[in-house]
């Protein structure tokens, strides 16, 4: 059964075949997170393990990049399989309120379409509440109708459609979440 673990070396495989996967998908964008994948870490085992280390040290203030906000992310695995990633951004500047939100999440190619992004946005809700954010800024391309979905089946209300996305406010609250999971 799929559920959130911390990031691991110990899921090099699986982790750089998805990252594999993703960059060959001509269907969508290659994610930002893709891209943000320090280039040793998909050539060595000890690149992967300093990335993992990077991506948990930016839970906290101190270990967040200039220009980031605390962030947590969790890789959706379902046993030694990488299916996909979620982080939760603690807090929103101008520029998330506009592009990004607090909570992101991709699906590896190979595993969309069964109901993954609708099971980790329910399983984030939760984890976002204890962070201390009362209802969740989530959004999605325009065009993105499977996403727009996904956030509706967990509760999202329409806040409004700008140039770029469909944004939504989703309540991290006990019961206030939609369907859950597909």
């Amino acid at each position: 059964m799929p559920e959130f673990i911390d990031p691991t070396a110990g899921l090099r495989k699986s982790f750089l075949a998805a990252m594999a996967e993703f960059r060959a998908d001509r269907d969508y964008p290659v994610p930002w997170f893709v891209d943000d994948v320090d280039p040793q870490a998909l050539a060595d085992a000890w690149g992967l393990e300093a990335y993992v280390a990077r991506v948990l040290g930016e839970r906290t203030q101190t270990g967040s990049r200039s220009g980031f906000v605390p962030m947590t992310t969790l890789w959706w695995v379902d046993g030694e399989q990488f299916l996909g990633r979620l982080a939760i951004r603690h807090r929103l500047t101008p520029a998330l309120m506009e592009i990004g939100g607090h909570i992101g999440y991709d699906v590896r190619p190979s595993a969309r379409r069964q109901g993954h992004a609708t099971a980790m946005l329910a399983a984030a809700l939760p984890i976002a509440r204890l962070l201390g954010i009362s209802r969740a800024l989530v959004m999605c391309d325009r065009t993105n109708t499977a996403s727009q979905r996904v956030i509706e089946a967990n509760g999202g209300e329409l806040l409004d459609i700008t140039a770029q996305k469909r944004r939504y406010w989703v309540p991290t609250t006990e019961g206030s979440t939609g369907s859950g999971s597909r």
